[in-house]
């Protein structure tokens, strides 16, 4: 399942769809099956992954079928192909994922032999005997789509920013150390700039004073003691190493991988701006936006984490188990042992994970109950989640209810039912 849509049980397909279809997709072709319900008839067929040609395929279906409902199973949860298949209205797709296609092959062909028509055919057996067990994709709104792209892309440019910033930190500590310790922070245009005008040591002492404080207001350093205490340091500073050898192959990797991060930081700066625009318009945003430290980062993240379909969610327990937040507990008749989830969309996991640590800064009870956690002997990524597991209870009642969380509310609720959290709390 993917955190861009929702998925529903369908139970009416059953009296209402015509064929069931299986297909088995790639980046060259795709296999399919279609079984003709009325006919209790089977086909295969192969046909290329073009635009031009699966419109023709699907416009063929309508015509064969008088545009009634056709049901389609596919291991694709996101993707070109399920982006071309949802805008045709008659089609109901069925996202199953890979694993359980595996795993019911696996079932009947033990030496695990694997081929595409013969995937395509299962997914058609899964739709026909376990469509009470799937889940019908539903497209969410537009607007929260867009923002779930958005979101799930800036965290990954995130990661790309870190991982520009080590790789290059670990190289300036080979020949060029100092300028580590001019600029604490290295994801900043005026580190890259710096870097890139002055890449050794050498050319840095070499420029004049009123040079470097002229570089320094340029990019908005306005205090005189960080301008100063820098304008020491260049001064003072003694060159690690000269060798050629070691000095210009670190100084052209460095300067690539500054290029990068310049390009990098006013995008992610862009992705920030239009998260900020789509949130702010969205009928939910007080209620994730009045979450403690949740901020302008982490609340956009759960607004598309919980959708707007209130329907989605029986209760909280669904979206613990969904997200890899509530433990697993296996037994058997000698042992019985409890594990975390191993199987989940990580993205969402790691939504409540950062936001859960987040909140230990601004919320009373959630840094109250993880010190309670550590007391007990739990290592800091287990307190985590179990306060995780409890902000998503809390969440869940108010995103269903639709009312904005209230930290002194609950903690008077705390209070009454006499929670050790705020035994201490005045009165």
């Amino acid at each position: 399942m993917d955190i861009t849509n929702s998925f529903q049980k369908n139970p009416s397909i059953e009296t209402e769809a015509v064929a069931y279809i299986g297909i088995d997709w790639s980046d060259k072709k795709h296999d399919i099956c279609i079984y003709d319900i009325a006919l209790k008839t089977q086909e295969f067929l192969i046909i290329e992954n073009r635009p031009e040609v699966i419109h023709e395929w699907v416009e063929g279906l309508r015509q064969r079928y008088g545009g009634r409902r056709v049901a389609i199973g596919l291991e694709q949860k996101r993707g070109p192909l399920i982006y071309t298949l949802c805008k045709y209205d008659f089609l109901v797709i069925y996202p199953i994922n890979p694993r359980t296609v595996a795993k019911y092959r696996q079932a009947f062909t033990p030496s695990r032999a694997k081929d595409d028509p013969t995937d395509a055919d299962l997914l058609v057996e899964l739709l026909r005997k376990h469509r009470d067990k799937l889940r019908a994709w539903e497209p969410s709104s537009i607007e929260i789509r867009k923002l779930t792209q958005l979101v799930e892309s800036r965290r990954n440019l995130v990661a790309e920013k870190v991982r520009l910033t080590n790789r290059i930190t670990a190289v300036l500590k080979n020949y060029y150390p100092q300028v580590l310790e001019w600029f604490e922070d290295k994801d900043t245009q005026v580190f890259c700039e710096f870097v890139e005008r002055y890449p050794t040591l050498g050319s840095a002492q070499a420029a004049s004073d009123d040079e470097l404080k002229l570089f320094f207001k340029t990019h908005h350093v306005v205090r005189k003691t960080a301008i100063t205490r820098r304008l020491n340091q260049i001064q003072t500073s003694q060159v690690l190493t000269t060798d050629e050898g070691v000095v210009e192959p670190m100084q052209l990797l460095v300067q690539t991988w500054i290029l990068q991060l310049k390009v990098l930081l006013p995008s992610i700066q862009a992705f920030d701006q239009r998260i900020k625009t789509l949130f702010e318009a969205h009928a939910d945003v007080e209620l994730f936006a009045a979450l403690p430290g949740a901020g302008p980062y982490l609340a956009p993240r759960l607004l598309v984490t919980f959708g707007e379909d209130r329907s989605r969610y029986e209760s909280s327990q669904e979206i613990l188990r969904y997200a890899g937040i509530a433990p697993v507990k296996e037994k058997s008749v000698k042992k019985e042992w409890i594990h975390w989830r191993w199987r989940c969309p990580k993205f969402l996991r790691q939504t409540f994970v950062e936001w859960a640590n987040q909140s230990r800064q601004f919320s009373f009870w959630a840094s109250a109950f993880y010190e309670q956690q550590r007391r007990v002997g739990k290592t800091h990524p287990k307190a985590i989640r179990a306060l995780a597991f409890k902000w998503i209870r809390i969440l869940f009642r108010c995103w269903k209810d639709r009312t904005p969380y209230d930290e002194a509310r609950y903690l008077m609720t705390l209070k009454k039912k006499g929670s050790p959290l705020v035994k201490n709390l005045a009165n």
